[in-house]
Parts: structure tokens; C-alpha cells; sequence
């Protein structure tokens, strides 16, 4: 307990003396009552999980109910607390600390305190200690996976297949960290040499969302300690257990106390208390455009550095010359995925008057073919959406779309559960497929976010690519087709970051993953998202003339 404590102590106080402008206003008489408040709240006994969730995960030790901060779990200082809702149905299944700006302070004290530890560590050691993370993360991979369903409601195999996904994050970073080198550069006189270091940018705030309880998390911090930077993680309200397992599954790993540190809360003050901080040198976020453009100026005061992967509104193309029955494939797996709840579902899919009547009628069936229900429930291949909320917004937009003369194919309403059942209380809509859909309609300008697939007719290439690019997002498009010289056309005509051709399982460890226009700044995975962690240096080094 004194380590956590007094190191934040020590560096709370030091960065006052030097007036850094946040932490000059913490009082010593203030501080002093906040660790003595945070050090009896951390040996307080959590509410704990549900006896429900308790029966669904062997090792219980992942059930994980305090912030971690500097290695130590802890409440937050006013002992308030969050429920954590089984969207399935509708039950408090745990309660989190509702932390604010005070745990927050002190977890990016501990991020920085052992940042220059970390960062000196060669690679290679860093690289190893996240390996060891990866074979603990792989062997809790049933817990893990039935977590992740628990709170985020998907089912049993996305959360499998957003797991295998998501610790691949970790063991390519383990690796990646390695292979970074800088370079020298010879100047044009030959009396000069220029050396450029790549060097970890600093502490790191993480913000991720719920849609992706796990793979946005290793994402963000597998390479973000790769490269030698600390880390103080904010997970959404809604899913923030897996993140919580995750810290248990570090500190089995032997990832030193302070390195990582999660909490949990309250968005908008642990999202402030980031921004202020200038102990902060970066935040990377995903979530809605709005509140990245709400971190992006926050972020000005200190010029941080900023990673955002924010909204999008996938259009998907089917040309006269697809394969049909591919295609249809392809768009129930891309929009219906996680209950239609992810950034690069696609949103619009835009079909050529020749195929237009067989590929609705194809897709109706198929859609029509989904089985709603529990992500726990064998045979479930729809779960629900997040929360209540969410469940309006849908069915508003669908409202607006029939009101505009757009028809239901099948779906368009919520489910209708039997007497009794379990799954009444949850937030389902039925998976949904509309035709006559046109630009009017808020659906094809706003990002829908779930199980709904819009269907627009068009006539000709430049059609399609004009409706295509007509948003604000630029994250991810798809089109199918067979021919060659279309494919490459279309493709770099398309205003996204991604694009699928013939595919729409674009992501992967190996491949930059982000967007243009609104849809985001930086990019995640591969080497690429390696480098959003790292500053370049560049030292010059003098040798005489030749």
C-alpha cells in the first residue's frame, strides 16, 4: 500500500513544485486526505459480482470489481458505484466503482511515475513480459469469452472470435516492439550525421467502448507498452469486466505495478481529468464521432497527441456482375455482426437495378433465417443491443425510413418474448431488412448501430460511388464485383480508410486499421499503430569535414 500511495505522493507533490497547472492546484492538506481516503477504500470489500455471474466463470479471481491503480484494487473515494447490466435481460449482473477525477489523478501519477522504468527497459524485456500477458490472456479463454457475453450480449462465437482477434494484438506487439529502428541520415556536406530515435511518447489515457470489451482494450495497450509507454485505461460503463480481468491477467504476467492502470466510472470527469493532465502526453479513443471531436479540443490546451477511431457508415456495393449469393453472405455477416453494433458494419448496401430483386430476395431469407436470443444460448446468431437506449434509436430510424416510403422485407419491430420468458427484460430488435430505401432517410446519413440492413438501388458505377461517398464517415466500405479494372477504380475512388473488395473481413493484427474525413485521426495495428506510441528524435552528431 505505501508504494502505491507514496509514489503518487512523491510525484503529485514534485510536479506541483515545478506549477504544472493541474497538479499545482492539488493543496499538500488536500492530497494528503485523498490517499488517506484511497488507501482505506482499497482494503474496503468490494459489492462484488452477481451470484449469477459467479456460477458462469470458473476462476473467480477474474471477477474483478475495483479500479486498479499502481497494482492495487481499489473503490473510488466516495465509495460509489455502477451497475453493470446483462443487456440479454435487462439484470444488474455487478457493480463497479463510479470513479471521477480523484482516482484518475491518482492512476496517471502511478503511470508516471514508472514510466521511466518501463521505457528503458529494452524491448526484447518489455516484448517478453507481454508475451507472458499473452499465455495467461489464451488460457482464461473461456472466462473471458462468457464475460464478454455477459455484459456486452453478443453471442458465445463473436465473443470467441473477438478474442482470438484481439489477443493476436498482443502477441504481434510482443513481437513488433523488437523490430523498431530509427535511422541515419548523412548530410549533404558529409560533416554531419542525423540520427533519428524512436522513442515512447509518454503516459497514455485509453478511452474504448463497449461494443468491443477485449480487442479494443489490446489494441490500444499491447502496443502502447511495446513500445515503452504507460497506460491509464478508462472502459465503457456498460462493459467494463473484461477490461478488469484483463489487469488480473497482467498482474499474473508480472507487468510492474503503475504500467497499467484501469478506471472505471464516470466518462466525462475521468475523460477531463485525462485531458487536463499534462502528465498525459497522448489519448487514444474509440467511440462516436462527437465525443471525438470533444477530446480532440479538449486535448489543445496541452497538445496532446491524439489516436481516434470514431463513427462510420459502411456502404457496401453489389454490381450487376457479383456473385449474388456471395454477396448476400458477405452483407448479413458485415451488418448484422454484434447485433449491427460496430463501426464498420455496413450501413448502406447500394445494389444494381440488374441484380436488385434477387439479391433483396436472397438477403430477406437469410435474415429472416437469424435466431435471436441469448449470447449464453446454443444457436444464437443474434444477441441483443446494449441497452434500452439504444433498442430507441434504432426503432426511430426505422420509423423514419417506412414514413418515407421505405417497406419492411422482414423484422422492422420488437421481438415478442413468451409469459415468463428471461429475455423480456432485454433490449432486442428483431433483425430487420428494408427496401425502397433512399437518401432522404436518416439511415443513410446517420450510423445506424444495429440489426438493420437498408437496401438502395442504383444505375451505374458513378452512382454508386457518388451515393457511397455522400457522409460524413470514412471508415470502411465494401463492393463486390468480378471485374479486375472496376475493382481498382472503385477502389480508389472510395473516400474510406479501408476497403473490401470482394471481403468484408478487413481487420486483422498485421493491417492498418482506421479512417478518413470524420471517421477518425491515426491509425491502430500493424506497424503502423506501433508508431502512434512513439516520438521521433532526431539527434545530429557532428563528425569534421570529410
Amino acid at each position: 500500500m505505501s508504494g502505491l500511495f507514496g509514489s503518487t505522493r512523491r510525484l503529485l507533490l514534485s510536479a506541483a513544485s515545478v506549477s504544472t497547472p493541474v497538479l499545482a492546484a492539488v493543496s499538500e492538506s488536500r492530497l494528503s486526505t485523498h490517499l488517506a481516503a484511497l488507501a482505506t477504500l482499497a482494503s474496503t470489500p468490494p459489492c462484488g459480482p452477481s451470484p449469477d455471474l459467479s456460477a458462469e466463470i470458473k476462476d473467480s479471481k477474474l471477477l474483478r470489481t475495483q479500479n486498479y491503480v499502481g497494482g492495487q484494487w481499489i473503490e473510488a473515494a466516495d465509495g460509489r458505484q455502477l451497475e453493470v447490466v446483462n443487456p440479454a435481460t435487462g439484470k444488474m449482473i455487478a457493480t463497479v466503482p463510479l470513479s471521477g477525477a480523484n482516482e484518475t489523478r491518482a492512476a496517471i501519477a502511478e503511470a508516471a511515475t514508472q514510466f521511466d522504468a518501463w521505457g528503458r527497459r529494452p524491448a526484447k524485456e518489455r516484448g517478453a513480459i507481454l508475451k507472458r500477458w499473452h499465455a495467461e490472456v489464451v488460457a482464461a479463454r473461456d472466462d473471458i469469452t462468457r464475460l464478454m457475453t455477459l455484459e456486452s450480449g453478443k453471442p458465445l462465437a463473436e465473443s470467441r472470435g473477438e478474442f482470438d482477434n484481439g489477443v493476436a494484438s498482443i502477441e504481434w506487439f510482443a513481437e513488433e516492439a523488437t523490430r523498431t529502428c530509427g535511422d541515419v541520415l548523412e548530410s549533404p556536406d558529409g560533416s554531419r550525421r542525423f540520427m533519428v530515435l524512436k522513442q515512447p511518447v509518454g503516459v497514455v489515457g485509453a478511452i474504448t467502448p463497449w461494443n468491443f470489451p477485449f480487442s479494443m482494450i489490446t489494441r490500444k495497450v499491447s502496443p502502447a507498452l511495446a513500445a515503452g509507454c504507460t497506460v491509464v485505461l478508462k472502459p465503457s460503463e456498460s462493459t467494463p469486466l473484461t477490461a478488469l480481468a484483463l489487469a488480473e491477467l497482467a498482474d499474473r504476467a508480472g507487468i510492474p505495478h503503475g504500467v497499467l492502470n484501469i478506471v472505471t466510472g464516470d466518462a466525462k470527469a475521468i475523460g477531463e481529468a485525462l485531458l487536463k493532465s499534462e502528465l498525459v502526453r497522448k489519448v487514444g479513443f474509440t467511440g462516436s464521432t462527437a465525443v471525438g471531436k470533444l477530446l480532440m479540443a479538449g486535448g489543445a490546451a496541452t497538445v496532446k497527441r491524439m489516436s481516434l477511431e470514431l463513427g462510420g457508415n459502411a456502404p457496401f456495393i453489389v454490381f450487376e456482375d457479383a456473385d449474388v449469393e456471395k454477396a448476400v453472405t458477405a452483407v448479413v455477416s458485415s451488418s448484422h455482426r454484434n447485433s449491427g453494433q460496430t463501426c464498420i458494419c455496413t450501413n448502406r448496401v447500394l445494389v444494381h437495378e440488374a441484380v436488385h430483386d434477387a439479391f433483396v430476395a436472397a438477403l430477406t431469407q437469410r435474415v429472416q433465417a437469424l435466431r435471436l436470443g441469448s449470447g449464453l444460448e446454443s444457436g444464437t446468431s443474434q444477441g441483443p443491443l446494449i441497452s434500452a437506449a439504444a433498442v430507441d434509436r434504432v426503432e426511430e430510424k426505422v420509423q423514419d425510413a417506412v414514413a418515407k416510403g421505405a417497406s419492411v422485407a422482414c423484422g422492422g419491430a420488437r421481438p415478442s418474448w413468451g409469459p415468463g420468458s428471461p429475455l423480456a427484460g432485454g433490449f432486442f430488435y428483431q433483425p430487420t431488412v428494408l427496401t425502397g430505401a433512399t437518401i432522404d432517410m436518416r439511415m443513410f446519413h446517420e450510423e445506424l448501430f444495429g440489426p438493420v440492413t437498408p437496401v438502395y438501388k442504383f444505375s451505374s458505377d458513378d452512382e454508386a460511388v457518388q451515393m457511397a461517398n455522400n457522409t460524413q464517415y470514412g471508415l470502411a466500405a465494401y463492393f463486390f464485383t468480378q471485374d479486375l479494372s472496376r475493382a481498382w477504380r472503385v477502389a480508389e475512388r472510395l473516400e474510406y480508410g479501408m476497403v473490401g473488395v470482394n471481403e468484408v473481413a478487413i481487420t486483422s493484427e498485421v493491417a492498418p486499421f482506421g479512417g478518413v474525413k470524420q471517421s477518425g485521426l491515426g491509425r491502430e495495428q500493424s506497424k503502423y499503430g506501433l508508431a502512434e506510441f512513439q516520438d521521433l528524435k532526431t539527434v545530429c552528431l557532428g563528425i569534421g569535414p570529410r
